[in-house]
């Protein structure tokens, strides 16, 4: 599984509907509206390197509002949480 953290910077009005619409997309675990440097933080868990490519480049790039992003790619986790048995369910 590649987990990734997606930080965006989004035109003002359109956060919310922002952070609405990228829930619906396939690969996309959370969206946390936050404050501070960024508007949205996207939590990404894909199965491959290819799916996030793909989630980043094609479906996040078509979506208007967004002005800026800047994506993390997680090396390893560190939780209290199974994270692999929570997200195994429909990958």
């Amino acid at each position: 599984m590649v987990t990734a953290i997606i930080l965006i910077n989004a035109e003002r009005n359109r956060i919310n509907e922002l952070a609405e619409h990228m829930q619906e997309i396939g690969g996309v675990s959370e969206v946390y509206s936050v404050s501070g440097k960024y508007d949205l933080v996207a939590i990404i868990r894909v199965k491959t390197n290819d799916d996030l490519a793909d989630l980043v480049t094609r479906k996040l790039l078509a979506m208007e509002g967004i002005v800026k992003t800047e994506t993390m790619l997680a090396f390893q986790a560190y939780s209290r949480h199974d994270l692999e048995a929570m997200f195994a369910v429909g990958m």
